[in-house]
Formats: structure tokens, sequence, C-alpha cells
């Protein structure tokens, strides 16, 4: 099947775009990378009256330090996190699970910001800017502003982001000194069935800053509050760990599909939040990335 009919547009600018966005009044789409947009167009589940390139509005694609937040723009490549340095130094979870994304080609076109309006509930993407505190620096034509990556997601494949808005930037703070991930899939480059992220600081033995990031296991990617708080300033003994691996799966409302049943992901969740959260207790200084 191929893409229903569509005007294509390429704007020199972000103010010539978004002017775009709103002569078609919601019925148009921005291409960035197109990775996860032209499937969906070619299976007709989506039919956009317009697409709206943007791949040569220049300044998109910069990544910034900017005191402790690291600033990426909506058009920077899989590909550049993948083997940038400073994002290795700064954002060292977002270039480990980059490898976990499609494959190559895919890596080399798709982009952040595809990628975080796309929604997909079980996108690596998503969960790492949710789980690493982003936020996300929107503008349309009445203006700019910044959209926290917990009210971003609002279900399957739909974000905050109103019809005539664009994505410009996402600003990551600094990241906690040690990190967990883990996926589960049914075969290699696969959606995940479930996905695990884990981020926190070690001072004398007591955790702090804990965050855990599901992914694959409800509408939108998951920060799991009630587990986070269930360990938050403790030790991560094994008590603590079993109950916030129980929280975790008791805080989820995983879908059943062709891929797992509810269940079934309900129960990994709460292996894997236990395996990530033992995996990090036994991090250094030294060893930052544990992996399981």
């Amino acid at each position: 099947m191929k893409a229903s009919d569509f005007i294509y547009h390429r704007p020199g600018s972000v103010d010539e775009a978004i002017a775009l966005l709103g002569d078609y009044g919601g019925s148009a789409r921005i291409l960035a990378g197109g990775q996860s947009l032209m499937p969906m167009m070619n299976l007709r589940l989506w039919r956009p009256s317009a697409l709206i390139d943007i791949g040569r509005v220049s300044g998109l694609d910069q990544i910034e330090e900017r005191g402790d937040v690291t600033v990426l723009g909506a058009l920077v490549r899989y590909h550049t996190i993948e083997h940038d340095p400073l994002i290795a130094r700064r954002l060292p979870l977002l270039a480990h699970m980059i490898r976990y994304v499609g494959d190559r080609q895919v890596r080399n076109r798709g982009s952040v910001g595809g990628s975080l309006v796309q929604a997909d509930p079980t996108g690596e993407m998503p969960l790492a800017a949710l789980t690493l505190g982003a936020v996300a620096h929107v503008r349309g034509p009445n203006g700019a502003r910044q959209i926290p990556l917990e009210e971003f997601f609002l279900g399957s494949y739909a974000t905050a982001l109103e019809n005539e808005e664009m994505l410009l930037e996402v600003h990551y703070p600094r990241h906690p000194d040690h990190f967990i991930f883990a996926e589960v899939n049914r075969r290699h480059n696969d959606f995940a069935v479930v996905s695990v992220a884990v981020l926190g600081d070690c001072s004398d033995g007591i955790w702090r800053n804990l965050r855990i990031g599901l992914g694959g296991v409800d509408e939108t990617p998951v920060l799991a509050r009630a587990a986070m708080d269930l360990v938050e300033g403790t030790a991560l003994d094994c008590a603590d760990i079993a109950k916030a691996a129980a929280g975790a799966a008791a805080e989820i409302s995983p879908p059943s599909d062709i891929r797992a049943s509810d269940e079934y992901r309900r129960h990994l969740t709460e292996i894997h939040v236990g395996r990530a959260l033992r995996a990090l207790a036994d991090c250094t200084t030294e060893n930052k990335e544990a992996l399981l």
C-alpha cells in the first residue's frame, strides 16, 4: 500500500514552517527523519494533507551545553547521538539506549524530535527523555512554551503539542551518576515488549535522585513514581528493591497484543525493575554503567 495524496513543502525557516502548519489547520505533519511517519502513511494509518519537510531549516541539529543542561535540537539524528563524545559524557543513558533503536539505516535518518512527537509507547527515545526529566521547547503562532516530558505524552501516538506548534529543542538536566537499561524483545530490533531505565546518585551508600522509567507497558512511557518513592533515600537493600519492583508492576496498565499479554508484561516489569535496581546497587564510581 502507498500513502494517499499529499502536498510537499520544504520551508527554509522555523517561522515559515509554523506558518505552513497554520495554513493547513492541523491536517499537515512535520517531516523530520520520516522513519516512523512514512511507514504509517504508507499503511494509511495517517493521511495528512501536507508534509512540511524541515530538513533544511538551520539550527535544529545543534547540540549545546548550557551549564548543567544539555540541549539537543529536534533534528539531531540518532547516528549523532550514538557517536557524539559530548552526549557520551553528559547523557550516557541516551547514548546507550540509542543502540537499541532500529538498525543502522534507521539511525542514520531518525531524529530526536521525530521520535518524541511520534510518541510510540515502546520507543527508546521517549522513554529516555521521560526518565531523564527532559523538557520540550516548542513554538507556535502564539509564541514559545516549555512542556516537561511528564506532561508531553497524552496517549499512544498523542502529545500535548497543538496542531500549529513545532518542537524545536529538548533540554536534558544533569544526568545522575549511575544508570541501568534493559529491554525485552521477541527478536533483535523488534518493538520492545518491556523496557526499563533506572537512574540514580549514590553517596555514603544511600541512593538519591532515583528515577525509574518503563516502556511498552502502558499507553505512554511511564515514570514509576510510587516505586521511586519506595527506594529514594535508601541503601537499595533486597527488601526495598522487592517493594519497588512490585510497586512498579502495580502502577502500569499494560496492553495485550501480538507480542505479549498484559499479565506477561506486568510479570516482566516486576522482574526487570528488580534486576535493574539490584544492578544499580552494584554500581561504583568507576563503573557507572551496569548492564543486565
